[in-house]
């Protein structure tokens, strides 16, 4: 199999790796054909902090995956997240240039980069600049202007930006370990590509995808993300809370959080037990598994609490019609739902990557969202250059020009 006919996602996460490749089929849709985990300890809060152990960590991640898949790869879709990430909304406005005031191709390219003309400090990049809608002459809620008749075309428009610096970082992680970097793309982004459906956007949702390093958040109105944030807490969090309090090793701190941990205490029957390692000689000893409840939903109660004070704030709350969805490793954690749906006050689910064909039961679980994200994100790129989209070829010229400015910081 060529290496063309291939997309590979990359999850370069606090606590794992996770690279998963998806090969084109006859029919020319994307099926998932390996996946490859491996842990990570070279990340803090997403971002990249030693290179070394990083760059170990994808090489081990991307092998696993050929191996299961009996592919080469050659590059990848890695994604990027991070507390260092943040999003803006802009407006832009041109004069339709074209004779006939007809709106082609290259207004809609000037409008978009009028709207991305924004301040921006030297030591950050765009990352994405996503359109929510268009205005041809005061009638809004336009999704595609090309070929309508106009005066004046207006752009609102969604900007994620990050640091230059940890972009470029995990660029050379991925560099260092064989592989070339076709885009980069903000989890989040992929994320929702993988769990929530059209309708969902349409109505209005926010997504949380619950990481190991950070809380990553993403909220849709009308179809297209208004509102991008990091919380810069995640599940590694939840276990140092269960070290300290119960006095022992991370390692079972951790283990104790997967094997017995639950969020939701109404979930938990008050004669339940669990097994608490004894450390350095103290023997085992048997606690309530309510004590264990009563940490976890401490912690995880504090992230919903942050992130809801922050929609409310922005009046986002309240168009929520979709709900809330939950994706990431801590999403699987028993009564996460539960607690969300209490905090929030509307309907909670829990986000599955959608079904790809190909390995379907080894990566439909919440902690392979963003990788599967990822390649659907490539897949879908790949059809709108061959439909010729204006959007997608502005936007790989200019992931392409930052890749090339990037790569000038190494050699």
């Amino acid at each position: 199999m060529p290496v063309d006919d291939l997309i590979v996602g990359l999850d370069v996460g606090t606590t794992k790796i996770c690279a998963v490749i998806g090969e084109f089929n006859e029919n020319g849709r994307v099926e998932i054909v390996g996946i490859g985990t491996a842990p990570s300890d070279g990340l803090r809060k997403g971002v990249v902090i030693n290179i070394e152990s990083t760059q170990k960590a994808v090489l081990k991640a991307i092998d696993a995956a050929e191996m299961m898949s009996g592919r080469q790869v050659g590059s990848v879709i890695a994604g990027v997240a991070g507390s260092h990430v943040e999003g803006i909304n802009s407006r832009g406005v041109v004069a339709v240039s074209g004779r006939d005031r007809e709106i082609d191709e290259d207004d809609i390219r000037r409008v978009i980069d009028a709207a991305k003309a924004v301040v921006i400090p030297m030591d950050r990049e765009v990352l994405h600049v996503i359109p929510q809608e268009y205005i041809v002459d005061d009638q809004g809620n336009v999704k595609n202007p090309l070929d309508m008749i106009g005066i004046r075309l207006e752009a609102e428009v969604h900007i994620i930006t990050g640091s230059v610096t940890s972009a470029q970082n995990l660029l050379k992680c991925v560099n260092r370990a064989g592989f070339r970097v076709e885009d980069i793309v903000l989890e989040s982004i992929a994320s929702s590509m993988a769990v929530l459906s059209r309708q969902e956007k349409e109505l209005g949702v926010l997504m949380i995808d619950l990481g190991g390093g950070t809380t990553d958040v993403l909220v849709f109105l009308e179809g297209s993300p208004y509102h991008t944030d990091v919380v810069a807490v995640g599940g590694e969090q939840v276990t140092s809370d269960i070290s300290i309090v119960m006095k022992t090793p991370l390692e079972f701190a951790e283990k104790l959080k997967i094997e017995s941990g639950c969020c939701y205490l109404p979930m938990v029957s008050p004669d339940d037990e669990i097994l608490l390692p004894g450390v350095g000689g103290w023997p085992t000893a048997s606690i309530p598994r309510t004590e264990l409840c009563n940490i976890i939903q401490s912690r995880m109660a504090e992230i919903f609490g942050l992130i809801q004070e922050k929609m409310v704030k922005k009046g986002y709350m309240e168009l929520m019609r979709g709900g809330v969805v939950l994706t990431g490793g801590g999403a699987m954690m028993p009564g996460v739902a539960e607690l969300a749906k209490e905090i929030f006050n509307v309907p909670t689910r829990i986000g599955y990557p959608y079904e790809l064909g190909g390995l379907v039961k080894e990566y439909r679980s919440p902690m392979y969202s963003t990788a599967v994200g990822l390649v659907m994100y490539g897949e879908e790129l790949a059809k709108k250059e061959g439909e010729g989209n204006v959007i997608s070829k502005r936007t790989k010229e200019s992931f392409g020009n930052k890749f090339r400015n990037w790569m000038k910081e190494f050699f």
